[in-house]
């Protein structure tokens, strides 16, 4: 089974980024090749062709190299929950919730057999595989349960190069002691190191490079420049990090950072439109005056209305819609702007039922059994007809009551009624499609509203999806890590 293996001296050394990076360089060269991830932490997620969920990182891989994605290309997803739980999800369809404690005593064996089955079936479809690990593979407390990094490594006899992240600082100390802290047949795998988000000028590098390399016996076979293009987060730590706002931008778009955020992917979209500034802010952030503020996705919907409520967002946010400000719900969001969220099982914590903040007429019952889909459909608003794809991942069903009296005052989004609701002024807009935004021409022609309240010219809404200008982020930095780094010794 022939394969490279990437791993970290620390999480966010660039392993996800380098991952999809060497994916699109072989692919390119001609090889059928695949990302895998034996087991990822993350709430940013995305739904495969069979409704089976895995990474949103391992999706972006998969595209990287030219494929489709599948489970088995992460058959191991941990959604954490915030109270010290994860929901396991194995081989795309969730398991239990479980505390660390637990998912160790249980699922366990159950998930290395997920790997080791996912791999001999990514093997006889692929030439190779681009294996990435999970934060460090040389955390000793927990090396002997770790599912990710070297155990992968020596099942594949896999080339692995180790990457470290220069701009943090202390690179030389993080590769030296990640390599003392390896077992002997472990740190016999290690073929190369890889320096990471290097600013500086290299000639300055080249004497810790020559130390390092007499030092480790392994050689540096890179040093990537700090690459400024956006690459899709893997949790929310990342937000950050990566988020800047724009300066003088046309629109400012806020984003409620909820304390279980999950698949804020979706607003890079949003952020690589020139004319709109993206802005994260907490609860207990002042709201300000946005042209439009946005409830993102979350892992458990009632904690975070709780959390709106208690630091009085949740008031803020009601009187900014009833100013005539937009708001937009997506998932959990959308959830959270109906009436009423009843959790009868005590899924999400305590059971009971919860007001929402009563800005669309939505009763939602929190259940066991998880959506999960991708979906096309047509829009009715804020264009009639308009093609849109996306994929719904929730554990709840939501019902619209519109009253007798009311019912002019709300319109479906698309022609699948389930899937969104919009208030008559087009003002509060909730849906369940997560990706709306990847759609060129109806992101275009919902920004487009915005700009007409504030007197801005409209924007031409006949783009091309986001896919298009992620396959250019994805060819830049491909082409940019391929200058900096020599892969040939390390294929077969």
């Amino acid at each position: 089974m022939k394969a490279i293996m990437i791993v970290g001296t620390t999480s966010h050394a660039g392993k996800s980024l380098l991952t999809a990076a060497i994916c699109r360089i072989l692919s390119r060269r001609g090889w059928r090749v695949a990302p895998f991830k034996g087991q990822n932490m993350a709430l940013n997620a995305y739904v495969t062709a069979n409704g089976g969920e895995i990474g949103y990182a391992q999706a972006v891989q998969a595209w990287a190299a030219g494929v489709v994605p599948w489970i088995e290309m992460n058959p191991i997803l941990l959604k954490p929950q915030g109270d010290m739980t994860s929901q396991v999800i194995i081989k795309g369809k969730p398991m239990a919730r479980v505390s660390a404690v637990e998912y160790y005593e249980q699922y366990f064996e159950l998930g290395w057999r997920a790997i080791e089955e996912s791999l001999q079936h990514l093997s006889t479809e692929f030439d190779l595989l681009v294996c990435e690990g999970a934060g460090s593979p040389a955390e000793i407390n927990i090396k002997h349960r770790d599912l990710t990094n070297m155990r992968v490594a020596k099942y594949l006899n896999a080339s692995t190069l180790l990457v470290v992240d220069i701009d943090r600082g202390g690179a030389f100390a993080h590769v030296v002691g990640t390599l003392e802290l390896l077992e002997p047949e472990e740190r016999a795998l290690i073929r190369g190191i890889v320096i990471n988000k290097f600013r500086g000028q290299r000639s300055l590098l080249e004497p810790g490079i020559k130390w390092l390399e007499e030092r480790t016996g392994i050689p540096v076979i890179g040093v990537i420049p700090y690459l400024e293009e956006l690459y899709p987060a893997e949790d929310s730590l990342d937000l950050l990090e990566q988020r800047v706002q724009k300066f003088q931008a046309e629109l400012n778009i806020s984003v409620i950072r909820l304390p279980r955020i999950s698949n804020f992917t979706d607003f890079d979209p949003l952020e690589s439109e020139p004319s709109v500034g993206v802005k994260y802010i907490s609860p207990k952030q002042e709201l300000g005056h946005p042209d439009a503020l946005i409830i993102p996705g979350t892992k458990t919907t009632i904690p975070d209305l709780i959390s709106l409520q208690k630091s009085g967002m949740a008031e803020a946010i009601q009187h900014y819609a009833a100013a005539g400000g937009t708001v937009l719900g997506i998932c959990g969001g959308y959830q959270i702007l109906g009436q009423m969220i009843a959790d009868p099982e005590g899924l999400e914590g305590q059971a009971g039922r919860y007001q929402g903040l009563g800005l669309l007429p939505i009763k939602t019952v929190i259940t066991g059994q998880k959506v999960a889909r991708q979906r096309q459909v047509n829009s009715h608003f804020p264009q009639m007809g308009l093609p849109v794809i996306g994929f719904e991942i929730h554990q709840g069903r939501s019902r619209i009551e519109i009253p007798p009296t009311e019912t002019e005052n709300y319109h479906t989004l698309f022609d699948d009624a389930n899937l969104g609701l919009v208030d008559n002024c087009l003002s509060v807009w909730g849906t369940y499609l997560h990706g709306i935004f990847d759609n060129g021409p109806w992101r275009r022609a919902w920004l487009n509203r915005l700009r007409q309240q504030r007197g801005l010219k409209s924007l031409p809404t006949g783009v091309a999806n986001y896919r298009e200008q992620r396959e250019h982020i994805l060819d830049s930095i491909a082409a940019e890590v391929e200058r900096h780094l020599d892969l040939t010794p390390y294929l077969p």
